[in-house]
C-alpha cells in the first residue's frame, strides 16, 4: 500500500504544471470532448508506466542492493532539482488531430510522457519498491489526479494553481525520498 501512495503523491504533485498537463489543457480546449480525451490519457499513461515499472524491476536484477541504494538515492534528489525546473510545451505534441481525440490523445500523451520527469520516477519507484503493479498503479492514478481535472475544468483551474508551491512540494517528497534511502531506508526492502 506504501508503494502504490508514495506513488499517487509524487506524481500527482510534480504532474501539476508538467508538459502533459500543458497538453491535457490544449487538448481540451482544442476538441471540447473530455472523456475521450480523459481515456487516452488513462490508456498512453498505463502503458508508459508499465513500461517504466517493468524497467524499474528488472535493473534491479542488474544492479547491487549496495549500487541500487545509490543510484536510487541520488536518482531521487535529481528529480527533485528536476521538478523545481519549469517545463515547456511543444504546439506539434497537439498537432495529430487527424487521429481523432482520443488516438490524439493517446499519441500525444504516450510520447510527451516519453524521458519525461514522471516515466523517470516511476522507473525509480518500481526499483525502489520492486512492486510493479502497485506503483504503476499509483502513479496512474497520480496521473489521473493532475490531468483530469485539467481537461474537464480546464482554464478555471490553471489560473488559481500555486505551480511553484506545488513543484516545491513534489520536489520535497523527491529529496526526502533521496536521502532517505541514500540513509538506507530501502533495507527493509532488501537493498
Amino acid at each position: 500500500m506504501e508503494a502504490f501512495l508514495v506513488s499517487t503523491g509524487i506524481v500527482a504533485l510534480a504532474e501539476i504544471g508538467d508538459k502533459t498537463q500543458l497538453l491535457a489543457f490544449i487538448l481540451a480546449a482544442k476538441f471540447r470532448k473530455p472523456w475521450p480525451i480523459v481515456l487516452g490519457i488513462l490508456l498512453a499513461t498505463l502503458a508508459n508506466h508499465t513500461f517504466a515499472g517493468v524497467l524499474g524491476s528488472w535493473i534491479t536484477t542488474l544492479i547491487g542492493p549496495e549500487m541500487l541504494r545509490w543510484v536510487l538515492g541520488v536518482s531521487f534528489i535529481a528529480m527533485a532539482l528536476w521538478t523545481l525546473i519549469p517545463d515547456k510545451f511543444d504546439e506539434k505534441d497537439a498537432r495529430l488531430a487527424r487521429f481523432g481525440v482520443f488516438g490524439t490523445t493517446l499519441i500525444a500523451f504516450f510520447l510527451a510522457e516519453m524521458g519525461d520527469k514522471t516515466q523517470v520516477a516511476t522507473v525509480a519507484l518500481a526499483a525502489q519498491y520492486q512492486a510493479v503493479v502497485q506503483v504503476v498503479a499509483g502513479t496512474t492514478f497520480g496521473m489521473m489526479i493532475a490531468n483530469v481535472p485539467a481537461v474537464i475544468l480546464g482554464d478555471r483551474i490553471a489560473e488559481r494553481m500555486p505551480v511553484r508551491t506545488v513543484h516545491g512540494v513534489a520536489a520535497a517528497i523527491f529529496a526526502l525520498l533521496g536521502v532517505a534511502t541514500l540513509l538506507g531506508a530501502g533495507e527493509r526492502f532488501g537493498f
